[in-house]
């Protein structure tokens, strides 16, 4: 199970998306201070008549503090975590029948992910540091056999940032959505006519192991695919697939030179990188001085975007490791010299490339998903944005 130290730092990540984005070439932020409470319309067209059950849950951006928002927005954090973990409260809100819709109160300044749950509620627990959130890619986790998703949010003084996340596993089809004071309206993460069983079927059909991270329940319910990431976790995803090609591109880079161009609206910042006799790319800064350097990758470190690739919230190896990351997902790194690349014909075209990402985006009506977890490189993420938000929507799509 993921416990709250866990999903703290996950949380952080999202609330850094601000940031990130700005200094990505993302829209900036808005004047205006939001409102304290914005709406979020939860709709049910997904043609399903389990009851729905809603959870929100987060971190207060102020405190740091894990806690749950109730229906009206009231934030309360948790309290009385055990070790072993006890059960955590039962916060769930009552979501909307098929064709309704369920409208909640997100207050300013939190981070944190909205779930919804198919027939039954999921089950929470609390340790001495926070959450322990569901891990259903555990077969032991009391959630293995429920039928549900999550979206992530951080809403602060700059506005909101909401996104479908596909990061850890595929299983609810939903698009997300968010409406500015100026009328505007931006939607994200829909699935085409159909999507969630091509998603299924493609990769059920995939040679090699990609089959093999599709749960599905007792009763025929292919509840959710896993990323090739938590597929390595749980043995059933080879933890050397992408080990050849990742040898190739460093290699390729000994007698190449990789450019690096992190910031779409700074072309002049580069960042120039040649892999060494020891097998370290390193990278230099347009004076010569080295500024980075990274260790050839496992498969688990690029699905990951971990490990090796590790990425701090700075300026220069941060961005650096963010574009690797992704290039290696995409399959261009060791064949595009310059990175990142924006062109998305150009992705997942070799045999050995990430698959279940490849698959989650070809089936979403716009192309952007969260396919790992630095596919907003370039701006291929399922995400909507704005800096003076009136409200924001989650609509569940047929399946």
């Amino acid at each position: 199970m993921r416990t709250g130290r866990k999903l703290l730092h996950r949380l952080a990540v999202v609330a850094a998306a601000a940031s990130t984005a700005v200094a990505l070439g993302g829209t900036a932020p808005a004047s205006a201070v939001p409102p304290d409470h914005l709406p979020l319309h939860v709709t049910n067209n997904s043609g399903r008549g389990e009851q729905i059950h809603l959870y929100v849950l987060g971190v207060n951006l102020a405190t740091g503090r894990l806690g749950y928002v109730d229906a009206g927005g009231t934030f309360t954090a948790w309290s009385g975590g055990t070790l072993p973990p006890s059960p955590a409260p039962d916060v769930a809100i009552s979501g909307p029948a098929g064709g309704a819709t369920t409208t909640l109160q997100i207050p300013r300044g939190l981070s944190g992910r909205v779930y919804m749950s198919f027939g039954e509620k999921l089950k929470f627990f609390l340790s001495p540091d926070g959450l322990v959130q569901p891990a259903p890619w555990a077969s032991g986790d009391p959630n293995h056999g429920i039928l549900f998703d999550w979206s992530e949010f951080t809403y602060n003084d700059d506005g909101l940032w909401l996104n479908s996340s596909q990061v850890d596993m595929f299983s609810v089809p939903h698009s997300v959505g968010v409406t500015g004071a100026d009328g505007g309206s931006s939607t994200a993460g829909e699935l085409v006519a159909g999507g969630r069983d091509g998603i299924f079927d493609a990769l059920a059909g995939q040679p090699g192991d990609w089959g093999r991270l599709i749960h599905t329940r007792a009763d025929g319910t292919r509840l959710r695919v896993l990323s090739p990431h938590k597929g390595i976790d749980t043995a059933v995803f080879g933890d050397t697939y992408l080990d050849g090609y990742i040898a190739q591109a460093w290699d390729t880079y000994r007698d190449t030179t990789l450019t690096v161009v992190p910031f779409q609206h700074e072309p002049d910042t580069r960042f120039h990188g040649r892999t060494d006799g020891a097998g370290v790319l390193r990278f230099t800064d347009g004076s010569g001085a080295e500024v980075a350097s990274f260790q050839r990758p496992t498969t688990k470190d690029v699905f990951g975007c971990d490990g090796r690739l590790h990425a701090p919230n700075d300026h220069v190896v941060g961005p650096i490791a963010r574009t690797l990351c992704a290039a290696l997902h995409r399959s261009t790194l060791g064949f595009a010299h310059t990175q990142p690349t924006y062109d998305p014909a150009g992705f997942y075209t070799r045999d050995v490339t990430d698959h279940y990402s490849r698959v989650v985006h070809e089936h979403m009506v716009d192309g952007r998903a969260y396919g790992f977890a630095f596919d907003d490189v370039g701006g291929f993420e399922s995400l909507v944005h704005n800096g003076s938000p009136v409200s924001a929507r989650i609509d569940l799509t047929a399946f």
